[in-house]
């Protein structure tokens, strides 16, 4: 049988073995030492969790591709940016374990990073449903699930409390990294908040991992950059998803733990223009730190923006939660851009028009 390799196996096991699950990723991820202006910085390096396709998204497929096996469809749709990297961690990961997969997208500003995505999106041959504008999401989302009933279609990030396990057990594979020696207890956890997921399930897990001795420090804040605008990345919603979460926990027969005041931040100063807009303090993060982990300015590079910002405040330890998956994606031939939407082939290749 294979091992489990989630962390909330190890300390809930009765709970974990309520949970539909795959293993997708390759855990624990280390956690990297750096010195910047001599002092240091800590990063958890999630986009090494796949050589298939990393980051943070993977934590919440392992859940989702669980599910989707567990309720017996054969098609999970993805919902995200032209560029997302879930939709793209999900189509790579899905068709691995023999699921089928889909796409729901809208359009986005380009950046080379989203435009890599999308390319392997369209190279992937998958059905992709292209909208015209963000609005349009919950209305497709109905559409698909009405039309292809045997399919599973996630919301956009999977951010539900499906979803959230994942990084909810990332919170106990961190205390035992921490009890290991490989960091220090950080007093600040910086990480990109985007569809909110990842956020919800460590602010989650870190209160059960308090609650129950798996977490023997003082909980860190966990500092939450925003890459989407409010209310999506509102305080509010991210405690309501985590509350939810730990409700859950509790259903599957898990602890009774309440999330109480949070211990969360969130961080507008770094959104700039808006989602998937480049901005100045994204791009010199990403010339600084880019030697330690892969960034982009899409995501990773303004959160790396609120961590520079907090150490030169001298704030620490901080742990940065580096989420760019690490591998490289191909490029769609001729073949695939023909059978692609005209649009979406045309956004694809825009930074090379203007140049």
């Amino acid at each position: 049988m294979e091992r489990d390799s989630r962390a909330l196996a190890r300390w809930l096991p009765r709970v974990a073995a309520r949970v539909p699950w795959v293993t997708l990723g390759d855990w624990p991820t280390r956690i990297d030492r750096i010195v910047v202006a001599n002092r240091p910085i800590w990063i958890k390096r999630e986009g090494d969790s796949s050589p298939r396709y990393g980051g943070n998204k993977v934590r919440t497929l392992e859940a989702w591709l669980g599910h989707t096996r567990a309720t017996g469809a054969r098609r999970i749709w993805a919902i995200g940016a032209y560029g997302s990297n879930h939709v793209i961690a999900t189509v790579r990961h899905a068709r691995a374990i023999g699921l089928e997969a889909g796409a729901i997208v809208f359009p986005q500003p380009a950046s080379e990073w989203a435009i890599e995505n999308a390319g392997a999106l369209i190279e992937s041959g998958v059905p992709i449903v292209r909208l015209r504008n963000v609005v349009e999401v919950p209305f497709a989302g109905v559409a698909i699930a009405l039309v292809h009933r045997h399919d599973v279609v996630m919301p956009p990030g999977g951010a539900t409390p499906i979803g959230t396990l994942g990084a909810l057990s990332a919170a106990f594979e961190l205390a035992e990294q921490i009890a290991d020696g490989a960091a220090p207890a950080p007093r600040r956890i910086v990480v990109p908040a985007g569809s909110t997921c990842t956020t919800a399930g460590l602010v989650s897990g870190l209160a059960l991992a308090h609650a129950i001795g798996a977490w023997r420090w003082p909980l860190p804040i966990v500092h939450a950059v925003r890459v989407t605008p409010w209310p999506v990345t509102s305080r509010l919603v991210i405690t309501r998803l985590a509350a939810a979460t730990l409700a859950r926990i509790a259903s599957l027969g898990g602890p009774r733990v309440q999330l109480g005041n949070a211990r969360l931040i969130v961080d507008g100063d770094e959104l700039g223009p808006g989602y998937g807009e480049m901005t100045p303090q994204g791009l010199a993060a990403i010339e600084m730190l880019g030697d330690h982990a892969r960034l982009d300015g899409v995501y990773s590079g303004k959160a790396a923006a609120a961590l520079l910002r907090l150490h030169a405040r001298n704030v620490g330890p901080l742990l940065f939660w580096s989420t760019k998956a690490s591998t490289p994606l191909p490029a769609p031939s001729s073949d695939a851009l023909r059978k692609a939407h005209r649009k979406l082939v045309a956004w694809t290749t825009s930074l090379t028009t203007q140049r």
